[in-house]
C-alpha cells in the first residue's frame, strides 16, 4: 500500500481534521486514491502527520458518514467505488485538448464592455504597508463575534426550514421588518413593505435603477466631480450624462437639471469630495424636481459612521411628491461580505424593479438575509456603527496630525465632513499620476480623482487619502513614506536652501532674530495657529479660531540650527531646521536643505 504524501499548513483557516479531509478527497479525486485503494491506518497517517490519532480517526468517520470510504471488517478502510460516482468525465481529468478551430467570436458578440484602469480596485492592496485608500476596510474592523452569532442562528434547524425553500421573488421578512423599523427611521425614512427591494450589493441596486430609468438619449444629471460608476452605467445604457457643479456644500442646484428627466446626488457623503448636502439645498433640489419633473436618485450607499447624528434628513423623507429613489446598504465594513443592497420607492417602482431582479439573480441569499436580520436585531449593527465612530474619528486625528507633521509646506487638505477621506491639494507642478507610481513603489497607495470627473480634466496636483484601510498607528508611518514619494515627484518644485546656505542664521544671530517673536501660521487642514517663543526658551502655542487646541514645548539653538521640541504636537519629539528670515517670514529646511515649513512673525506695534 502506498500512503499519499500530506501536508499540514498551520496558517490554513481550516482545522488540523478539516484539512485532513481536504486533502483526502483531493487524492481521490485526482486518482493518487483511486476506488477501491485501502486508505494508511490513523495511526500510520497520524505519525506521518505528527497530529494526535484521534484527529485522522474523526476525519476518517466523516467520510464514511459522506460515503467517500467504506470500512471493511477486519481488513481496513477503502476508497469506496462510488465515490467519484458524481463527477462525470472524471476520467477526462488530465487530458488536455486545446480547442482548434477557427470560429470568430468577434461578430457574435453584441456589446463589448471596456473597462478603464481608473475604475479598478488596487488588486491585492493589503498586501502593500499603506494602503491609504477610502472605501477598502482592515479586517479589524469587521465584527466577526458578532456576525458569527447571527449566522449560527440563520443556520438552526428550523430557520433553514423557512429560508431553504423556495419563497418565489420575496425578501426574508423579518429582515425587511428589521430595516424598516432600526435602520431607515434613523434617516427619517418611513417605509412600507411594498417600498422596499433587497439587492446583491451596492452595484446591483445602481444598475437595476439605471436599467429602469434610463434608455437611448436620457439625459441624467451626474455630479461633476462624481460617481464613476453612474456615469458608466449611464453611458452603458445609452443615456446622455449631464455633468453637474459641486461646490463645499455639495450639488449645486441650479437651471441646468431643468432640462433632465433624472438627477442622480450623493447628499450624505458627496463622491469623491465627502460634501454634505444641506437641508436648505435639499429642499431646493426637491422644489425645482417638481416644477422641472424629472426624478431623483438619492445615493446613500458610502454614507459613513463618521457623524451619524448630524446628517440632515433623507430626501425620501421630506419627499411630498413621490419623485425620489433612495438607494443604501448597511455599514460599507459589511458590504464587500454581505452584499446587500435597498432600495425604497414607491410602489410601482419596487415592482418593475423585482420584476428586472428576478430576471437577473432572483433575489440575495436567503441565508445571508436572515442572518443579517439577526444581526440588526440582536443590535450588533448599532453596536458596529458605534465602533465605527470612534475608530474613524481616531483615524482622521492620525492622519490629519500626520499631514501637518510631515507635509505642511506642499500640501493642503479639505477634511470630508461626511466621509472617511482628504482631499489633498499638491504643489502646482505635481503630477498625481507620477506620484501614484512613485508612491506604491515606497507601499503607499493613493486615490487619484481624475476619473472622477466627466471630462477628465480635474485638477492634475489633487488626490485622496482614505483611513478606512490602515489603522491610526500605521498612519503615520504612510504619511512619511508619502512624504518622500512627493518630494521625489515634486522635487523641481519644492523650494531649496541655497548650496552655500545664504541668509541661513546662526549661533547668537540665530537666537536674537527668534527670541520673543509671535509666529502665525496656518494648519494643513486650514485652521490658524498662533506660536510664542517666549525669551526664557519656552514656547506657547495656540491653534483652532477659538484657541481650542493648545500646547506647550521648548526651543533652543545649536550652532546653525534651530530646535523645538512640543509637548503633544509634532509627536512630543524634538526636531532642528536651518533658519531663513525673509522680511515678514521665517522659513524652516530640514536637513537636506528642503523647505518644511514657514510662518508668518506677528507685527505688534
Amino acid at each position: 500500500m502506498t500512503v499519499p504524501l500530506f501536508s499540514l499548513d498551520d496558517d490554513s483557516a481550516l482545522s488540523l481534521q478539516q484539512q485532513i479531509r481536504q486533502q483526502l478527497l483531493d487524492a481521490m479525486l485526482v486518482g493518487t486514491l483511486p476506488p477501491g485503494a485501502r486508505l494508511p491506518s490513523s495511526r500510520q497517517l497520524a505519525v506521518q502527520l505528527g497530529v494526535a490519532r484521534n484527529t485522522v480517526f474523526l476525519a476518517y468517520q466523516q467520510l464514511i458518514a459522506d460515503g467517500r470510504v467504506e470500512s471493511r471488517e477486519r481488513s481496513g478502510l477503502y476508497v469506496s467505488f462510488d465515490a467519484n460516482s458524481t463527477r462525470v468525465g472524471l476520467d477526462r481529468l488530465h487530458e488536455h485538448e486545446e480547442h482548434t478551430g477557427d470560429f470568430d467570436w468577434a461578430p457574435r458578440l453584441k456589446r463589448l464592455v471596456r473597462e478603464d484602469e481608473a475604475g479598478r480596485a488596487t488588486p491585492h492592496w493589503r498586501q502593500y504597508p499603506f494602503p491609504l485608500l477610502d472605501g477598502r476596510f482592515d479586517e479589524s474592523l469587521f465584527p466577526a463575534a458578532d456576525w458569527r452569532e447571527a449566522s449560527r442562528l440563520a443556520l438552526g434547524t428550523n430557520q433553514i426550514q423557512q429560508w431553504s425553500t423556495d419563497s418565489g421573488n420575496t425578501d426574508d421578512s423579518l429582515l425587511m421588518e428589521e430595516l424598516r423599523l432600526r435602520v431607515l427611521p434613523g434617516r427619517g425614512i418611513v417605509a412600507r413593505p411594498e417600498e422596499l427591494l433587497l439587492t446583491i450589493g451596492a452595484q446591483q441596486a445602481l444598475d437595476l435603477v439605471t436599467q429602469l430609468l434610463v434608455d437611448r438619449g436620457t439625459r441624467v444629471a451626474i455630479e461633476d466631480p462624481g460617481s464613476y460608476e453612474w456615469r458608466r452605467l449611464v453611458s452603458w445604457r445609452g443615456g446622455q450624462t449631464v455633468p453637474q457643479p459641486v461646490d463645499s456644500g455639495g450639488l449645486i442646484v441650479n437651471p441646468a437639471l431643468d432640462a433632465c428627466e433624472l438627477a442622480i446626488t450623493s447628499p450624505d457623503c458627496q463622491n469623491p469630495t465627502g460634501a454634505v448636502l444641506s437641508l436648505e439645498r435639499r429642499r431646493a433640489l426637491l422644489k425645482q424636481a417638481a416644477a422641472a419633473d424629472f426624478v431623483v436618485v438619492e445615493d446613500a450607499t458610502t454614507t459613513d459612521a463618521l457623524h451619524p447624528t448630524t446628517l440632515p434628513a433623507a430626501l425620501w423623507s421630506i419627499d411630498r411628491t413621490g419623485r425620489v429613489i433612495h438607494i443604501t446598504t448597511l455599514s460599507r465594513v459589511l458590504e464587500p461580505g454581505l452584499q446587500l443592497g435597498l432600495i425604497v420607492a414607491p410602489p410601482a417602482v419596487i415592482r418593475e424593479l423585482r420584476k428586472l431582479r428576478r430576471i437577473a439573480l432572483h433575489h440575495p441569499p436567503r441565508n445571508i438575509q436572515r442572518a443579517a436580520a439577526y444581526f440588526l436585531s440582536l443590535g450588533h449593527h448599532d453596536t458596529l456603527q458605534t465602533k465605527l465612530a470612534k475608530v474613524f474619528s481616531e483615524r482622521q486625528l492620525a492622519l490629519r496630525d500626520a499631514l501637518n507633521h510631515y507635509l505642511h509646506a506642499w500640501v493642503q487638505i479639505r477634511p470630508a465632513p461626511g466621509g472617511t477621506a482628504f482631499w489633498i491639494q499638491g504643489p502646482d507642478d505635481l503630477d498625481v499620476a507620477t506620484l501614484t507610481r512613485v508612491a506604491e513603489r515606497r507601499g503607499v497607495l493613493i486615490d487619484p480623482i481624475q476619473q472622477c470627473y466627466a471630462a477628465g480634466d480635474g485638477p492634475r496636483n489633487a488626490f485622496r487619502l482614505g483611513f478606512t484601510s490602515l489603522p491610526a498607528t500605521r498612519i503615520r508611518a504612510g504619511i512619511a513614506a508619502l512624504a518622500g514619494a512627493i518630494r521625489d515627484t515634486a522635487e523641481g518644485g519644492l523650494e531649496k536652501l541655497p548650496m552655500n546656505k545664504r541668509g541661513v542664521l546662526s549661533g547668537e544671530r540665530l537666537r536674537a532674530a527668534l527670541r520673543g517673536l509671535t509666529l502665525l501660521y496656518k494648519t494643513v487642514y486650514g485652521d490658524p495657529c498662533t506660536i510664542e517663543l517666549l525669551p526664557d526658551g519656552r514656547m506657547a502655542g495656540r491653534a483652532g479660531y477659538a484657541n481650542e487646541d493648545c500646547d506647550a514645548g521648548r526651543w533652543w539653538t545649536e550652532g546653525d540650527r534651530w530646535y523645538r521640541q512640543w509637548d503633544r504636537w509634532a509627536y512630543g519629539e524634538p526636531a532642528g531646521y536651518h533658519t531663513v528670515i525673509e522680511a515678514d517670514r521665517v522659513k524652516w529646511f530640514n536637513t537636506d536643505g528642503v523647505l518644511v515649513d514657514s510662518a508668518v512673525i506677528s507685527r505688534q506695534d
